[in-house]
């Protein structure tokens, strides 16, 4: 469907990327506003130049997916590889997940690096046999001696408009499978230095971007820029410091916690916002550390309440830091129902920067204590 939609766009002239604008105009989009003075680069060229620089690297990395070549992404994330590293390393696909899913896991037993991209993750359903049974369970059941370095790559959680069959986070999905690694970048740095990670990574790695963020731009370091960076996996980062509340977020979410936490410090409540960047694993000694600090603990995230990432932190801090704990937990995730398509009901089911900031104060113990709305768990 979204390969048909993307050839009828290309007919009459309007390409993926000016749609994704349109995107983000279309909807409220919280993030951090940086100086103009430094260094800035989108997410999408983040993805891009991280991709274009392991292919130069490594003759052994190849990019496979629908859209990918000829079309140069469908959000242009592998723009111009075409034309640099042939049709052989940038390979168009038929719409069949579960078939070229299996191409790239059996090409990673062989000991080449493929990175399957998803034009979305709900996709992805279609080749979980693939993932999960193919490549997240064969190193262990070959006693270590089949590794499988691939990467699964795409955008994952609600665009905007798109409906319930296209909207889901798989966060938590595959966080839950042993085998896998399982990325969430947020900034530009992120996007760049993970995807390199996932690439040199000699396991699985589900890598779950964010459409709405493909398009944003972030201040990215000069060694950020060198062709050598690349982020450790299973490391968070603490993205702001503070010593009333702790706040964990990762992708899209990351933004809005920031967002909250400059609400929140106008009002005399210090948060520390911690970007998980890596579900699984996941960093659980910087998470307990930074309670053990304040006392407090609010978790964010898009996806589904139940069984959630939010939950795994939660069970993780009363695990190890529950008496430094000084008030309930707060856990903000997106409604317990498939999205709305309407907006008005759209915006209702997933969390809002208010939400984050109304669950920091209760925390805090600075608010009467209410109902939980529709995207509070």
């Amino acid at each position: 469907m979204s390969g048909i939609i993307g050839r009828r766009m290309a007919n009459r002239g309007i390409s993926a990327l000016n749609m994704n604008q349109f995107l983000l105009r279309s909807r409220v989009f919280a993030s951090r506003k940086f100086s103009s003075a430094a260094k800035e680069m989108t997410v999408r060229d983040a993805l891009n130049s991280a991709l274009d620089e392991e292919m130069s690297a490594d003759p052994k990395v190849f990019i496979m997916g629908e859209e990918v070549g000829e079309y140069q992404g469908a959000y242009k994330i592998s723009k111009g590889l075409l034309d640099k590293y042939g049709p052989e390393r940038v390979i168009d696909t038929p719409i069949t997940e579960a078939g070229f899913t299996g191409i790239g896991v059996g090409a990673a037993y062989y000991g080449l690096k493929p990175v399957v991209e998803f034009m979305t993750f709900n996709f992805s359903m279609q080749a979980i046999d693939h993932i999960i049974n193919s490549a997240a369970k064969s190193n262990y059941m070959s006693a270590g001696q089949i590794s499988v370095p691939i990467v699964f790559r795409g955008p994952n959680g609600a665009a905007a408009g798109v409906g319930a069959q296209h909207s889901q986070c798989y966060a938590a999905w595959y966080g839950a499978c042993p085998g896998l690694k399982v990325l969430a970048p947020y900034s530009s740095e992120d996007a760049r230095g993970l995807l390199k990670a996932a690439i040199r990574d000699p396991d699985p790695v589900v890598f779950l971007e964010n459409e709405l963020l493909y398009g944003e731009s972030f201040p990215v370091s000069a060694e950020a820029l060198d062709s050598s960076f690349c982020l450790p996996i299973g490391k968070s980062k603490i993205e702001r410091e503070g010593k009333d509340v702790t706040i964990t977020a990762f992708s899209k979410m990351v933004g809005y916690a920031l967002k909250a936490a400059e609400i929140l410090a106008k009002e005399g409540i210090s948060a520390e916002v911690i970007n998980l960047r890596s579900i699984r694993p996941l960093d659980r000694p910087t998470i307990n550390a930074s309670v053990r600090k304040t006392n407090r603990l609010v978790t964010v995230e898009e996806g589904f309440p139940q069984h959630g990432v939010g939950a795994e932190i939660c069970a993780s801090v009363v695990e190890e830091s529950f008496e430094y704990l000084d008030a309930r937990v707060e856990r903000i995730s997106g409604a317990d129902v498939p999205m709305p398509y309407a907006a008005n009901l759209e915006r209702m089911a997933v969390p809002q920067v208010e939400d984050i900031v109304r669950a920091a104060k209760r925390a805090c113990y600075r608010a009467a204590k209410s109902v939980p709305m529709a995207a509070t768990a």
